[in-house]
């Protein structure tokens, strides 16, 4: 076997262990048995059967994102994808209200993390299997630009992914607004806000995690009730969204324990 037949061998290889599904007979399949899906890329100049794809994915409410052969060749580790590629996932999302039921069925008060476009799996699985450890009721993050529950995030995670109820939303500022609504106070992590151990937060609440390399949106900044912020005492000014995450997680642990004997 030469050199090239090995490499092609390692790609299948690493295609069939990925949670891409590829080629358009294969995505439609997955379409109508109802695969957890949560992206599907298309080659935008593609035609034919790619349009009932895109159809199939619009009902189901599946996002679609318009690509390239080349980023197409690099998802399917250059098997054969006839110009669309679908990112599975590997578990049901849930609702905010289910997230809700569960901290009322625990008698808790709600303790929610929101993740602002996380993109970075290996972030997301960390920020999850924190939460879960720190015995938050759930995870909300959006269904565009950001990391899904696919393989990565599971096994970053550590399995928490598994046991932490995660709600995947079309707009996180309505769902910030739904949590208002019911009674939960929304903080937000960024470098502007009051220090994280100088702020009193007991009692519901949902911490808003920004993306790796931009923070929160203005939008979502402008949703929060207050910004908090890390201090920040040696050259570098900023930490990675997961262990900032994991620090803000804790002090709202420490605070709740901290009343009881």
């Amino acid at each position: 076997m030469d050199n090239s037949e090995k490499k092609r061998g390692r790609y299948r290889e690493a295609a069939e262990d990925s949670d891409v599904i590829y080629g358009r007979n294969a995505v439609t399949e997955a379409l109508k048995a109802g695969r957890i899906i949560d992206l599907i890329y298309v080659n935008k100049n593609a035609g034919g059967s790619v349009g009932r794809i895109c159809a199939l994915a619009a009902e189901k409410g599946i996002p679609v994102k318009y690509t390239d052969d080349r980023k197409l060749d690099s998802l399917c580790f250059g098997q054969a994808h006839q110009g669309c590629a679908a990112l599975t996932g590997c578990a049901e999302y849930c609702t905010i209200e289910d997230i809700l039921e569960y901290a009322g069925q625990k008698n808790e008060d709600p303790f929610i993390i929101i993740c602002d476009e996380i993109e970075d799996p290996h972030n997301l699985g960390a920020i999850m299997r924190t939460a879960e450890a720190a015995g938050a009721h759930g995870i909300i993050i959006p269904k565009r630009r950001s990391a899904s529950l696919t393989h990565t995030v599971f096994k970053t995670s550590a399995g928490a992914a598994s046991w932490i109820k995660t709600a995947r939303v079309a707009n996180l500022a309505a769902a910030v607004k739904q949590l208002k609504e019911n009674g939960i106070w929304v903080y937000g992590a960024d470098m502007d806000g009051r220090s994280v151990f100088e702020t009193d937060l007991k009692g519901p609440a949902a911490l808003v995690i920004g993306s790796e390399g931009f923070g929160m949106g203005r939008l979502m900044k402008e949703s929060c009730d207050l910004l908090i912020s890390l201090p920040m005492l040696g050259q570098v000014n900023s930490l990675n969204a997961s262990v900032a995450a994991g620090i803000c997680m804790y002090e709202i642990v420490r605070q709740r324990n901290s009343g009881r004997e």
